[in-house]
Order: C-alpha cells, then structure tokens, then sequence
C-alpha cells in the first residue's frame, strides 16, 4: 500500500474524523504511537492501516484493497 492509497482509504472509511484518529488515537500494534507518529517513523501504511482498521473495528471485507484507484479503461 502506498501512502497515497493509505489517504485514500482512511478518507473513504473515516470521513471527517479521519484526521482526527490520525493524530488522536494511539495505536499499540504500531508501538504505541499515532498513524500519523508510525508514519512518520517510517511504519510502511498498510501495517497502520491494518491497526487501525483493528483498533476502530471496519470489518475484514473493508480492510483489503481499499484506497486504489480503479484501472482507467482502455
């Protein structure tokens, strides 16, 4: 995952809020930090995005290729 595709997702799934729990919510699978601190840190997006579709609970069929954008037709 890209971290243009992590934007993505996170405005897809959170709306508003999302830059909230950005830099809000802190995240124990990602050393204690926030999205936004892992990120920064270096954390690859798809492990943050992973922890923090755990963390707020989207469900499994929500977490996985979410974010890319669609193929442009040909």
């Amino acid at each position: 995952m890209r971290r243009s595709e992590f934007d993505r997702a996170v405005a897809e799934e959170f709306g508003a809020r999302g830059g909230s729990l950005l830099t809000d919510l802190v995240l124990s699978a990602v050393g204690g930090r926030t999205p936004a601190e892992a990120l920064s840190a270096g954390v690859e997006p798809r492990d943050v995005w992973l922890a923090l579709c755990a963390e707020t609970d989207v469900p499994l069929e929500r977490r996985y290729g979410v974010g890319r954008l669609e193929p442009r037709p040909r």
